[in-house]
């Protein structure tokens, strides 16, 4: 079972998707945590997330998705569980603020709120390395080739 979810290719791409992917996520990781970068902090995250009927465990894993596991999908240790994290935010996101505010983002400021093309180019993103794992220089692929083969 192990192997198979830290079995990975040498892919370039895979790097570079999952490189990009927490480049992106890490942000707003360190908002909900660390309050950087405007954030509120952990606390103040949670209390939004519960504050809003989401239950303080499901608001706690939704947090280290985005902080943790974006740690954890950029040195690809368990980039599959890493991307699954991201790809059901991104789903519970998109579907409960963005989908009534449409399809795009609001480059120009003329709508209520932001539509959900980004949350479906991070869920695919997320997919292909949910498929592929983490491809070169990931932790997993480094794991799997030193004691599971």
């Amino acid at each position: 079972m192990l192997k198979k979810i830290l079995d990975t290719d040498d892919s370039f791409m895979q790097l570079v998707l999952r490189l990009m992917l927490a480049l992106v996520f890490f942000p707003h990781g360190a908002q909900k945590v660390f309050g950087w970068f405007g954030g509120n902090g952990f606390s103040a995250t949670m209390g939004f997330f519960v504050g809003k009927g989401t239950p303080a465990f499901l608001a706690f894993l939704a947090i280290m998705a985005e902080s943790v596991g974006v740690l954890a999908l950029f040195a690809g240790l368990f980039t599959r569980f890493a991307a699954l994290g991201i790809a059901v935010n991104m789903v519970i996101c998109a579907a409960g603020a963005h989908v009534q505010n449409g399809f795009f983002m609001n480059w120009m400021g003329t709508q209520k709120g932001e539509g959900f093309e980004y949350h479906i180019l991070a869920v695919t993103i997320s997919l292909a390395l949910m498929l592929s794992g983490g491809g070169r220089w990931s932790l997993d692929r480094l794991l799997s080739q030193r004691y599971l083969r």
